[in-house]
């Protein structure tokens, strides 16, 4: 299946200076299990799961068509009580009575622990990219911090089952680097 993708802001390689982040976005296991191993009390929090027009580029990615109200998934992974991750995903609706049907259902369950156990799900290569305050997913992220830095870094990947995507984008907050990598 040949994926394009459309915002060309988003590169095959992070380019930030600190090798701690470069280490936890470069990482292609489970995220969620990597943080669980990590923190003594680790919790998902859901904060939001709805019908909502994709962006533009997320649209392209999911194969959604133009116009067409994705189902979009927004949690936090947390450490502790802080949020180390901010996590939005994204899949065209009519997935959802298909391959990716259990997203209904999923609950307070990590994406993550359902994503890694199929072996039936391939992903793509990862894209980085610095967000900054221009960026919907920045300020969503940024929304939950005291002082936000001026830009949060952020990996996009998509899985696909049987022919139908998902769109999963993971914006790290400054608290993973108090997790060993």
């Amino acid at each position: 299946m040949k994926v394009d993708h459309p915002d060309m802001l988003w590169q095959p390689l992070p380019l930030c200076a600190d090798l701690r982040l470069r280490r936890w976005l470069r990482d292609r296991s489970s995220l969620t299990r990597r943080i669980q191993e990590r923190c003594e009390r680790f919790h998902l929090e859901v904060l939001a799961q709805h019908t909502a027009a994709a962006d533009r580029d997320e649209r392209a990615l999911v194969g959604a068509r133009p116009g067409a109200r994705c189902l979009v998934r927004e949690v936090t992974l947390n450490c502790q009580d802080r949020p180390v991750v901010y996590a939005h995903s994204v899949v065209d609706p009519h997935a959802l009575r298909g391959a990716w049907r259990m997203l209904m259902t999923l609950g307070s369950r990590p994406l993550g622990a359902v994503l890694f156990a199929d072996p039936r799900v391939e992903r793509y290569p990862m894209r980085f990219r610095s967000l900054n305050a221009r960026h919907e997913l920045y300020r969503r992220a940024s929304a939950m911090l005291v002082q936000p830095p001026s830009h949060l870094w952020a990996r996009r990947s998509l899985f696909v089952l049987r022919r139908s995507r998902l769109l999963v984008t993971e914006v790290f907050l400054p608290a993973i680097l108090g997790l060993a990598p």
